[in-house]
Parts: structure tokens; sequence; C-alpha cells
């Protein structure tokens, strides 16, 4: 995988999660950074799903978890070696490689096994043993390759047999002898300017006939080889080298090593240690879901930094964020939240505002860059300043985000309250849903003096069908809670027409009777007036929490 830097939001992200990622990765990309995606660490809301939808912009690429797999440390190969490959050749390319292995493919690119020296000397050892004669897998076409022979003749040059060879250093009478125990069909003699040796090899119609030294054939030799239908090779090297090249003619996949399990670019790094360091080369191929190769994952890759950068937006809570987080390298962060410990590894750019939407810190960085905005861009940071200050009612609203949504209303030519009614209905419809995603569309968790707690909000248009649903509400939030350990689970309502919200909370009865809103039944309390989780809830909330620790 090639180096990436991911712009991500918040877990359960809401619309300006979203438009934030997408908005600053197109921005920096514009600036130069072309490695920039936009991603999301989950599922998107029905508001935001509209909203990309209205404008023609693809979700962001999902990213479930942030803990490091394979693919994060894969290192690409430059090309895999074709099974049929002569050993010999195989091997100068291991040897070129900065890998201590390499993948052998079949003829569609899937991977059939892995060559390294210490798999390569177990079968080199079998192949060649004094004890007993030696059978090399090959065929002329490799053979031809592998010595960088002159072809004289040449028949079924492509076709595989397991070959015996014999090098005539003995006298005549003896070699006859040898060859006539032999199947000549199989049988390759290897000889220098010998015409003797190399007469009668042809009259016994071996497979082939190897002359060293460059030495060129006879004329009625050739004759009687083509009779025949012997193969004919002039190797340049000497009877000895040729000898040992021949055995290294055998195709690559006879010395492959078919005991490695290839990993897949998804496992987790944690649950492949052990394999990679029993691998004897601690080196292992990687493949894709066909087989193909996708690259090597070599224990020294560990030692370097993953593939992957990070840019946050809209959060800068380590609980905020994408599990496994901590792992990669965070090149930047925009927010316009509370300050909460997350520790990076290296300086980093920290935009923090006190502004109603990061949109708004978004729109200001494209004017302070001079990147002109697409009509489309402008409508989605729009959007993105609607959805977060509640069509600039919430009390988080300032007058930066005003100015920003004037602005972008203007290059996207729509009004204001017009698309704000049109985004606030399309939060609406989260009544219909099951109520575990209702809670887990916007799902924030916090921690207090080491105390947890999470607090999701949804908008509505009108709050009576999900009132209804308080039973079901509640058992979930207190299976929420029991489930994490939490000190309090809530679900704040906010009705974006009455500008008023319900919170629906599960927690210790002893802490609930702190909580100084008017009740509005079992577990429910009733907040005039308060629309912002983030600049009024919260706040309260987190001094209770404090108090009651």
């Amino acid at each position: 995988m090639k180096n990436r830097i991911y712009v991500i939001g918040h877990r359960n992200p809401d619309t300006d999660s979203i438009v934030s990622s997408i908005a600053y990765a197109h921005l920096k990309r514009a600036q130069g950074m072309e490695s920039c995606i936009p991603v999301r660490a989950g599922k998107l809301t029905p508001q935001t799903d509209y909203i990309l939808k209205r404008f023609g912009f693809e979700a962001p690429l999902f990213v479930g978890d942030l803990i490091p797999r394979v693919e994060n440390y894969l290192s690409p190969v430059p090309s895999p070696l074709p099974s049929s490959t002569p050993l010999w050749e195989a091997l100068e390319s291991l040897s070129r490689s900065p890998f201590k292995l390499l993948p052998i493919v079949d003829g569609d690119g899937r991977y059939l096994s892995s060559l390294h020296y210490n798999v390569f000397a177990r079968n080199l050892l079998k192949k060649v043993n004094p004890r007993r004669k030696t059978v090399t897998p090959t065929s002329l076409e490799l053979l031809q390759k592998t010595l960088q022979a002159q072809p004289i003749l040449l028949y079924r040059s492509d076709e595989f047999f397991n070959a015996q060879m014999v090098v005539a250093a003995s006298e005549f009478s003896t070699f006859r002898s040898h060859l006539g125990a032999l199947n000549p069909e199989s049988t390759l003699v290897i000889t220098g300017d010998r015409k003797d040796i190399q007469k009668h090899a042809v009259e016994a119609g071996v497979r082939a006939l190897i002359i060293t030294g460059g030495t060129l054939l006879d004329k009625e030799i050739r004759e009687e080889a083509e009779r025949k239908r012997v193969s004919v090779l002039i190797s340049p090297f000497d009877t000895s080298s040729t000898s040992l090249l021949t055995i290294y003619s055998t195709p690559v996949r006879v010395m492959g090593d078919e005991s490695l399990t290839p990993l897949k670019g998804s496992d987790y790094i944690r649950d492949i240690r052990d394999s990679l360091l029993d691998s004897p080369p601690r080196s292992l191929p990687v493949v894709d879901d066909e087989g193909h190769i996708q690259g090597i994952l070599s224990q020294s890759s560990l030692i370097g930094d993953p593939n992957i950068q990070l840019i946050l937006v809209d959060h800068n809570e380590l609980s905020q964020a994408v599990e496994g987080v901590e792992n990669f390298q965070i090149l930047e962060i925009l927010d316009h939240h509370r300050l909460a410990p997350l520790t990076t590894r290296t300086p980093v750019t920290f935009i923090n505002k006190p502004v109603g939407a990061t949109s708004t810190i978004i729109s200001g960085l494209f004017q302070e860059g001079r990147i002109p905005l697409r009509r489309e861009m402008a409508s989605l940071l729009l959007t993105g300043i609607l959805a977060d200050t509640l069509v600039l009612r919430s009390a988080t609203t300032t007058e930066s985000d005003r100015a920003a949504a004037e602005y972008l209303a203007q290059l996207a030519d729509l009004e204001i309250e017009t698309l704000g009614s049109e985004v606030m209905s399309a939060a609406s419809v989260v009544c219909q849903k099951p109520v575990p995603e209702i809670i887990g569309m916007d799902f924030k968790r916090y921690t207090v003096k080491g105390r947890s707690l999470s607090v999701s909000q949804v908008e509505v248009t009108s709050p009576l069908e999900i009132m209804d649903r308080r039973g079901e509400i509640l058992e979930e939030l207190e299976r929420i809670r029991h489930r994490e350990g939490f000190l309090l689970s809530a679900l704040m309502v906010s009705n974006i027409t009455a500008l008023s919200s319900h919170l629906f909370v599960a927690g210790d009865e002893s802490f609930l009777r702190t909580i100084g809103y008017p009740r509005d039944g079992q577990g429910a309390f009733f907040l005039k007036e308060v629309l912002s989780r983030k600049k009024q809830l919260m706040p309260y909330l987190i001094e209770l929490v404090e108090r009651f620790s």
C-alpha cells in the first residue's frame, strides 16, 4: 500500500465531522498533498447521507479501527518469480533483492510457494546426492537459457522431463557401457570436442547433446542428429561449469517452500508475529483474496514507520478517536471542542477555535490559502456549519460561523434558512431507526477524574415519536452503562423547532438526584433553551461528575 494521509473525524461521526474530513482532504490535495484522503470511523447518519447525495459527494472510506495491520508495513515486491523461471535466474534475482524471500507465482500470478536460501539449501541437498544419480527436472528451453547456449538443433524444447546427466569424462568404452544402462529419452550427454562421444550419443538417440567450450559440431554428426531428432546445444562454458549450471536449470517451483502460509493485508500485526518469527527467512508473502501477490512483510519492516499518517478533524480527545489512533503519527488536529489529553509523538499543527463547527474553521483556511471553492464544496461546508449550529441557533454559534455561512451561501447560491430546513428535516428521520442505532449515531465518550460517561445527541423536528420510545431508550442506555462501566449514559434529544432538549439518563439514582434540570418522568429531564451538548450540557455534567467523584 502506498503512503497515505487519512483525514478522519471522531467515532460515530456527525455531519460536521464527515464534511470536515472531505473538505479538508480536498484543501490539502489542492495544496500539493496528493496522498490525503477522507475517511470515516463510523456509519453515516441519515442527515449526512442525505447531504452527500444532495450535493454529489461519495461517502469517505470506512476505517473501523487503526490497530496496525500487515498492509500498514507492507513492502511491495518488484516482481514475483514465475514458476517456470530457471533456478539460476531466480537465485540471481534473490541475491539482488532487498528481501530474503521471493514469492513464486503461477501463470495467472497467484501465489504458489516461496524461494529463500534456507529452502534452497535444503532442497538442493536432496537433488544433488553423490550416493544416487542426480535427476534434474528441466526443459531444453530452460537449459538453453541457463547455459546461455547456442542452439544447433532443438526438438520439444518447452517440454519438461526428468533429465539424467552424463558427463563424458571416462574412456569411450566406459561411457558406452554407462550410457547403455540409461533411458536415452531422458538423458543429457555433456562432452567437449570428443567426436567419438558425440557420435555415439547421437546414434543412441539421447534427448540432448551439450557440447562445452563453444566447440562446433561436425557436419556428419549434425546430419545424424537431425535424423535421430537429437537436440544439440553449444555451451560457452567449460564442462564442469556446464554440468553445475545444468542442475540450476530446474524450474524454481521445484525449490519453492510450500510450508509458508501467506498473510493477508487485513491481518492484524498482533496476530501474525509468531508466524513471522517462525518463518526461516523472517519474512512472509502477502496476498489478496484471489491469491495475487501484494508484497512482502519482513521482521525488519516492523521497525519502520507505518504507511499511514493522520489528520484529526472535529475532535482531539483520545476517547473519541478511532481505536488504535495512538499507533500512527498525527500531523494535524483541527477542532472546536474542549482540549483533552491526547498526546502526539511529534509536534503537530493544532488549530482549535471556539466556533460552532469545524467546517467554519476549514472554510476560513480555504480563504487564507486562496484556494477556490467549487459550488458543491461550498454547499457541503455550509451544511456542516448549519448542522452543527442547528441552523445558527445553537448557543455555540459565533459571528465567525454566521460570516462563514453567509460567504458560503453566496458562493453556492443557496438560502440559509431553506437549506437549514432541508438539513434538519433529514436529521428528523432518526426517530424511525432502531434504538441502538439512534444512540450510536452521535455517541461520545468522556472521562472526568477517572470516571467515564457517554452522551449521545440527535436532532428532531418533533420529539413526540421518540418520547414514545422512552422505555426502549432507557433500557438500551442502561445496557451500555453496565457493559462499559460508565457512571452514566445519556441521550440528548434536541428539538430544533422549540429550541429545547430532552435528556434521557441511565445512572445511579444518587447521581441523577444531583441533576438540577426539571424531571420529565422516569430517567428523563427537560432542558429548556438547551441545544448544545458541547457548550451547554457537557460543562454542567462535567461539574456534577467532579463534585460527585
